[in-house]
């Protein structure tokens, strides 16, 4: 008990000092994470060798990230992926599979262990790209989706990868070979004898029991999960709801180890199948915490993980290593990324993000030492690679941001690709869009929020609230946010022309559409108004009411009469407005417009005699 206390003080009290001190250098929490591994472990030995056994452990961290990111995406938005599932994810897998395997057997590798290699290099990190992206609010920028596409890719590849490696076995390495199910939990750390729901079947009832796993996770998403929360909801107890959630990631997580596959791919698809669950924001609240903690704890262990005397024995041989797999697979990516159209930022970003190996590396080095597929030697030198990329990786995204600034002076920005839809389009989120978001959001209804302010958009991100940069006047933007579809488009940009554009475009192409536009002053409500806006809101206008009613509240008047001249004034001004309106020509100015003016001081006397009315008949009353 002692020593397990021990090793816990070590851990977390390294995370505490290392973790908020390299974030406050501008490094991230990763880079903390690691230097805290290294710190404790090959620095000053403090941990020992259960740092291995803990990582298998920490490794859930993983599984929980992706359940939560299956939580922010709705089915529609994953099926909008398949493109870049199958087609970037799936290319960037086989093209760096044979670019590494290639390089492996031109430094006199035979094709067995060279292919090893390649299936091993060319999985990258879910871990830290998408903490990192998560962090730094790139999770839904292009280029951070592009990356997630990709990951995902990656993590339904580990699944053949695993069936492939017992045929690539050498009887020159180890004098015995396992069989796939034995490797893989061998690669995981498990126990020796293991339950398995697959091993001993034909193929086609691998394929029956796979298929019947992935059919209970999404049934039991839909018809169980919201009584058994509707259950614990009665009881009053919020523990429950957190041993619930632990529960709902553990159990998923456990059914698809019997089945063989991916847990964090099982997760991931129960988030999915729940993002549209009442329940959605418990989820998130009582998982995170665990995920972060287990993360942490992964990424120290990484750290803690990398032996110098290896590194010592061979340093070129290793280095080598590490660095010919970020740059081969750099190149890979930023082929691949200029082929589905990443541009600029998105495209470095997507390149740099992905350039390293990741944490299913250590699976399948360890997986193929078990099935003889590579020598202990190599396997030892390769896991040690791996570790370095990792370690490298929170540097390229420093590089990142050093690199965007400056592009942001000399380039503008490519827009986001849009990946939902909801029945409200907001478009502009300054201090008059952001009350209305959040008013709407509020109410239990879904926003496409656009906006052209980069900073805006990453400001929205960091307090969690989702946005898209792109011109919201510009057509293609405005297809992609499911014009076709929305019920209301609230335009509240910023530039007053760009709004006049939007509305009289929106309202050309939906004449159906309610549109709620933003107007800056009485010309701007005229312009909207023929443009074909619905409802025409002057920013400061409620404002300017409100205060007058204070200032008749302050010289004489009661609240009530106050209240009763701010509703007349309301109503005369609106129809005034409206009677204005046809009377305005663009052509003229006000002050020429004779028509304009006569009606317009007739409609003030109006006002002035329907308030003096009103006073009148409250005094007569009194």
């Amino acid at each position: 008990m002692e020593g397990f206390l021990y090793q816990a003080t070590i851990y977390l009290c390294a995370a505490v000092i290392a973790v908020p001190l390299s974030a406050r250098l501008g490094l991230g929490s990763v880079l903390g994470y690691l230097a805290a591994g290294i710190l404790i472990g090959p620095g000053l030995h403090l941990i020992g060798h259960e740092t291995h056994d803990l990582q298998h452990f920490a490794e859930f961290g993983v599984v929980m990230m992706l359940f939560l990111i299956g939580l922010e995406l709705e089915p529609r938005a994953l099926w909008d992926m398949r493109h870049k599932l199958l087609g970037l994810g799936g290319m960037q897998v086989m093209l760096t599979m044979g670019a590494v395997a290639g390089a492996a057997m031109a430094f006199g590798l035979s094709w067995q262990p060279a292919l090893a290699i390649g299936m091993i290099l060319a999985l990258s990190s879910t871990a830290i790209v998408l903490q990192t992206l998560s962090e730094k609010g790139l999770m839904q920028t292009q280029g951070g989706r592009s990356a997630f596409a990709v990951l995902l890719t990656q993590d339904i590849a580990v699944i053949p990868m695993i069936a492939l490696l017992p045929l690539l076995a050498l009887p020159d390495f180890i004098p015995h070979a396992m069989s796939a199910a034995e490797g893989a939990e061998a690669a995981h750390g498990a126990a020796e004898e293991s339950l398995s729901l697959v091993e001993g079947l034909p193929g086609w009832g691998v394929t029956l029991v796979t298929l019947g796993a992935v059919a209970a996770v999404i049934l039991i998403g839909i018809y169980l999960i919201r009584p058994v929360f509707r259950f614990i909801h009665a009881a009053h107890l919020p523990e429950m709801y957190t041993a619930l959630a632990l529960a709902i990631v553990i159990g998923i997580a456990f059914l698809m180890n019997l089945v063989g596959l991916s847990p964090a791919l099982g997760t991931f698809l129960a988030g999915v199948v729940l993002a549209n669950s009442e329940f959605r924001h418990e989820l998130e609240s009582d998982i995170q915490p665990f995920k972060g903690l287990l993360l942490g704890l992964f990424f120290i262990t990484v750290g803690a993980g990398i032996n110098f005397e290896i590194l010592l024995d061979a340093p070129l041989k290793i280095f080598g290593i590490a660095l010919g797999t970020m740059l081969l697979k750099g190149l890979i990516l930023l082929v691949l990324g200029r082929l589905f159209r990443l541009k600029h930022r998105n495209l470095m970003l997507f390149t740099l993000g992905l350039a390293q190996a990741g944490e299913f590396g250590f699976v399948l080095i360890s997986f193929s030492q078990q099935v003889n597929a590579l020598d202990s030697t190599l396997a030892a030198q390769l896991l040690l690679a791996v570790t370095l990329t990792m370690l490298l990786t929170p540097l390229f995204f420093i590089l990142y941001d050093r690199l965007s600034r400056r592009m942001v002076e000399n380039l503008e920005p490519e827009p986001d690709e849009i990946e939902h839809e909801g029945p409200v389009i907001i478009a502009g989120i300054g201090r008059f869009g952001q009350i209305v978001n959040r008013m709407v959001q509020s109410s239990g209804f879904q926003t496409v929020v656009l906006d052209n302010n980069m900073n805006t958009i990453e400001l929205m991100r960091r307090f969690g609230f989702k946005g898209y940069f792109g011109d919201p006047s510009r057509p293609d933007i405005l297809h992609a946010a499911g014009i076709e579809k929305a019920r209301v488009l609230v335009a509240a940009m910023d530039d007053n022309d760009a709004v006049v554009r939007l509305v009289a475009y929106a309202r050309a192409m939906r004449p159906d559409l309610h549109i709620i536009a933003r107007a800056y002053d009485r010309t701007h409500v005229y312009k909207l108004y023929q443009a074909g806006a619905d409802d025409i809101v002057r920013e400061t206008f409620d404002s300017s009411l409100r205060a007058g009613r204070y200032v008749l509240e302050n010289i004489g008047l009661t609240d009530f009469e106050a209240a009763e001249a701010e509703k007349i004034f309301f109503h005369h001004d609106r129809n005034s407005i409206r009677e204005l309106a046809e009377l305005w020509d663009p052509a003229i100015p006000p002050g020429k417009n004779t028509a304009y003016i006569e009606r317009s001081k007739e409609l003030e006397k109006g006002l002035e005699a329907a308030l003096l009315a009103q006073l009148a008949d409250e005094e007569d009353a009194s």
